[in-house]
């Protein structure tokens, strides 16, 4: 992809802490939209910590990563980076780069500690407040997630949280309670983040809470990895769906705000031109992603699940079907690396991710036959492949008719071993090339006509990155995990000159439209 637009990173912003300075580009920033949102991205479980502080009650998380070996480096997000009590120096942080918006997630235990069966917690409350109240007051836009990962051990213990119908009722009792509460100054909801993600980790592989699978799928002590995937998301969608309702029903017209769903979303590269790993990468996708979103904007399942699961895949009631249609304003895009897909219906294939019936006999892997699709990184999962952004951008673009879009997550993360100093660590070049290429490729996307509204860095900080706990690092900010100092890294300053050149673009298009 040609670079039209040099974006010269000033060397004296990185003299004091790097010998060397990194001339990077972005194509031009004024192919943004105007009020575009530049941000970064959080979650509870992983910055807040503060973990039983103020009334609040256990997670499934909290359970989960203090049982021995279910963290790789044996930590927890106990402490995390203490979000919790450092939110008005991290709220600083944010100002000084220049975003305009910060997407955040909510505890639902800090807030309900026993789900709807106990009380509010008043204290979680006023929490979150002054959070929200520290993003606004700095003109800062809260872009709010209801559950990332993360739920009352309550409801675990009570019916198995995901596999029954009764946490319905729960998350909408407890998303109203957050529409209630914030609202009035939240303009952007996420009800879910990366669903699939949760289903699949959870049910499937067993290796996130609440850690059930088949032998065959994973090492778990119970579980059934070729049914209860189906159930628990039939729950999650129908969960989504009421707290829509409630919000479009109570809150949507007072309030003003949106509400949509974040997707973990990989683009599925078809292993070769034949059209078998073409409908391969097709039965991969519908199998991972349009798996929740085709229900929820199109009211059933996608065609591919139908013909391979049959009476397998439960199915939605007629007036679930009508009420999940055109059931977001918004879809939220996590998007960092991209796979190949290959065909395991025509050609046999060896066991591997994706080539189960459950999974749409689709083989998918990073690297297959030789071939890498991208450069790899610290971590097995993400390859760099930049131009999988514009084409899983696109691909939702033409699939769901062009329904407004934001890129709420998309990172480079590096292993804790990387660098031997911490001068090191903070000169990351790789994470610059990496974000200006994934950027490079969602304004192409944006030049095409994809209605992307935001695009939100992974991460603010180096944080708990889940099962990796604190051995990968996402950060724009070093975080010093024994005294919890941030530091700005090179790619602080490389986002804060994209929001610089971006708000100079839109303001001279202003100019140029008011001498018009």
């Amino acid at each position: 992809m040609e670079l039209l637009f040099p974006l010269l990173l000033p060397c004296f912003l990185f003299s004091t802490f790097i010998g060397s300075c990194a001339f990077v580009s972005l194509e031009d920033n004024s192919k943004f939209p105007r009020n575009f949102l530049f941000g970064t991205a959080s979650s509870s479980y992983q910055f807040e910590g503060a973990f039983l502080s103020d009334g609040k009650g256990l997670s499934n998380w909290d359970v989960f990563t203090h049982k021995t070996g279910t963290i790789l480096d044996g930590t927890n997000g106990d402490v995390a980076v203490d979000h919790y009590h450092r939110y008005q120096e991290d709220v600083d942080l944010m100002k000084d780069i220049g975003v305009n918006s910060y997407r955040l997630s909510l505890s639902w235990a800090r807030i309900l500690p026993k789900g709807r069966f106990g009380n509010v917690n008043k204290a979680g409350i006023a929490y979150y407040n002054r959070l929200i109240n520290a993003l606004v007051n700095r003109g800062i836009e809260p872009f709010v997630t209801i559950t990332h990962y993360d739920i009352p051990q309550e409801l675990e213990n009570r019916y198995k949280s995901w596999l029954s119908s009764e946490i319905q009722e729960d998350f909408k009792y407890y998303a109203d309670i957050c529409f209630k509460y914030f609202g009035d100054r939240v303009k952007y909801w996420v009800t879910f983040n990366e669903p699939n993600v949760a289903v699949i980790c959870g049910y499937r592989t067993g290796v996130y809470p609440p850690s059930r699978c088949s032998g065959s799928f994973g090492n778990c002590s119970y579980g059934d990895s070729e049914r209860e995937p189906f159930i628990a998301a039939s729950n999650i969608i129908l969960s989504h769906m009421a707290a829509v309702d409630v919000y479009r029903t109570k809150y949507q017209k007072n309030q003003g705000g949106k509400i949509g769903i974040a997707m973990n979303a990989v683009w599925f590269e078809p292993f070769s031109n034949s059209s078998e790993d073409k409908l391969g990468a097709e039965r991969a996708q519908s199998f991972y992603m349009n798996w929740f979103l085709d229900p929820i904007i199109l009211g059933k399942y996608p065609a591919e699940m139908h013909q391979i699961l049959g009476a397998e895949l439960l199915a939605f009631s007629k007036y679930d079907s009508e009420k999940l249609k055109n059931g977001l304003d918004f879809i939220g895009i996590n998007h960092y690396t991209s796979y190949y897909a290959k065909d395991c219906i025509f050609s046999s294939c060896e066991e591997g991710k994706g080539s189960s019936k459950t999974e749409g006999f689709a083989l998918t892997s990073a690297q297959m036959n030789g071939l890498t699709i991208g450069e790899p990184s610290a971590l097995a999962w993400l390859y760099v492949h930049p131009q999988g952004m514009e084409k899983i951008v696109t691909y939702i673009k033409d699939r769901y008719n062009n329904i407004a879009m934001f890129i709420t997550e998309n990172g480079f993360g590096t292993s804790e071993n990387s660098y031997p100093t911490t001068k090191d660590a903070l000169n990351d070049v790789k994470r610059v090339e990496y974000l200006n290429g994934y950027l490079d490729s969602l304004a192409a996307a944006i030049r095409k006509g994809a209605d992307v509204r935001g695009y939100f860095v992974w991460s603010l900080l180096d944080n708990f990155e889940w099962k990796h706990g604190y051995s990968i690092r996402f950060g724009l900010h070093h975080v010093d995990f024994a005294s919890l100092n941030r530091t700005p890294r090179m790619s602080a300053f490389w986002y804060k000159n994209v929001i610089e050149e971006h708000k100079s673009q839109a303001g001279n298009r202003n100019g140029h439209t008011q001498e018009r």
